[in-house]
């Protein structure tokens, strides 16, 4: 399956945006996406993932309550939506696909990656 994120931007502290996700290839119903984020001079970090199903969802601490993602299949299209931004937000976010591990949460875990979207947090 391959993965193209979009829906970046430039916003100030406390606005929201959402990013989208967008697979083509092999029925993206089948995997299992997450969403992840690098800070520059940071490690890739584990941000939200949810099942084929769009259940068994988990959120990092640092977003949960601000943060939701969900998936139309049908559209083969991931979300996820970002409400009450900071500035520690700021990064390049990262949607991720992997098959059969719907507990996953690690990057090694997932196969397949889109390009990245930067989310620049202004205060």
């Amino acid at each position: 399956v391959q993965l193209q994120a979009s829906g970046g931007g430039l916003v100030q502290t406390g606005d929201s945006l959402k990013l989208s996700c967008v697979a083509s290839g092999e029925a993206f119903r089948l995997y299992v996406m997450g969403w992840f984020r690098q800070a520059p001079g940071k490690e890739r970090e584990f941000v939200a993932r949810c099942s084929w199903n769009g259940y068994n969802e988990a959120y990092a601490d640092t977003v949960k309550g601000r943060f939701t993602i969900s998936r139309n299949n049908t559209g083969n299209t991931g979300y996820l939506q970002m409400n009450n931004l900071k500035s520690e937000d700021t990064a390049v976010y990262y949607c991720a696909a992997t098959r059969f591990q719907n507990s996953a949460f690690l990057p090694s875990q997932f196969s397949y990656w889109g390009q990245g979207t930067q989310v620049t947090v202004s205060s």
